[in-house]
């Protein structure tokens, strides 16, 4: 009785987010009817409220609690999500290039089946963005709290439920060009990641801190490239674009905000703060090290 009754709530709540996405944005795109996820937004709504919870509650339990090491675990899961984002990388290069995809601004519907196949990539893309959840159970269960910032958890959370809906209206064309920047800037990133856990490589990671500096590149050329698509328009919704212009502003502002905090210049006989939120900074998910002199 009970299971009904959940049922149906859960139907009637689909139906009225259904009712609501279509007064927003119209029509979804046919191409992708079907595919894992995307044909509600239930799935992807929930697996963020639980990950939301998990965060909130598994800090509290694990606060009289030993830390968990998670050093195989976590060189497993940082090379395995540095392949996935150099098949992204890769994929997404190949066949943009192969379907003539112009860099200025192009639009949904002119490359016929190379629309299709980048599709496929970007909702992998999509896909990538609840495995990198782990990213934040990780810190909990490795009780590193002080990087569960709010920085952290809003782009994770918010990726996730962005790219449900680009993955339904805009799933090829003019989107491509910030999955493509981000999943070079992931394979630096996890590879640094999983690099850090081992000990012997630690004197070879020098380059931490402009990784940070190199995902704010990524941003200024995503709102350039959003931009330019607003100047010459190519039929690719200007609504999408003012909304990802927004929102990477937004990212702008959180990281430049990160990184002047976290290598601000240090007073005398101080180290540099770490201060390093996986995913998004230098940081990392491994093992921490102090500064060599």
């Amino acid at each position: 009785m009970y299971i009904i009754l959940i049922n149906n709530h859960l139907e009637s709540l689909d139906e009225r987010l259904n009712a609501l996405f279509y007064y927003l944005f119209e029509d979804r795109d046919s191409r992708v009817r079907g595919w894992l996820l995307l044909d509600s937004y239930l799935p992807t709504l929930s697996l963020t409220i639980l990950y939301l919870l998990t965060v909130y509650l598994g800090s509290k339990y694990m606060r009289n609690r030993p830390a968990y090491s998670l050093k195989g675990v976590l060189q497993v899961y940082n090379f395995s999500v540095t392949m996935l984002s150099l098949y992204m990388l890769v994929e997404l290069v190949s066949a943009t290039l192969s379907a003539g995809y112009r860099l200025q601004c192009q639009g949904l519907h002119e490359a016929g089946e190379a629309d299709l196949r980048v599709a496929k990539v970007l909702w992998w893309y999509y896909f990538s963005k609840v495995i990198e959840f782990l990213d934040t159970i990780f810190f909990v269960l490795r009780k590193k709290n002080s990087q569960i910032t709010f920085l952290h958890v809003y782009h994770h959370a918010s990726m996730f439920n962005i790219w449900w809906c680009v993955l339904n209206w805009i799933p090829c064309g003019q989107s491509f060009f910030g999955p493509t920047l981000n999943s070079f800037i992931h394979v630096c990133m996890y590879s640094y990641y999983g690099l850090s856990t081992i000990p012997s490589m630690q004197k070879y990671l020098w380059w931490k801190r402009y990784l940070t500096q190199a995902q704010l590149i990524q941003f200024i050329l995503t709102i350039t490239h959003t931009l330019s698509a607003i100047v010459v328009p190519c039929g690719f919704p200007v609504g999408c674009l003012l909304f990802q212009f927004s929102y990477m502003a937004t990212l702008v502002i959180l990281f430049v905000n990160f990184y002047v905090q976290t290598y601000r210049k240090s007073r005398p006989g101080e180290s540099i703060k770490s201060s390093r939120p996986n995913g998004h900074s230098v940081s990392t998910n491994g093992t921490s090290f102090k500064k060599r002199k």
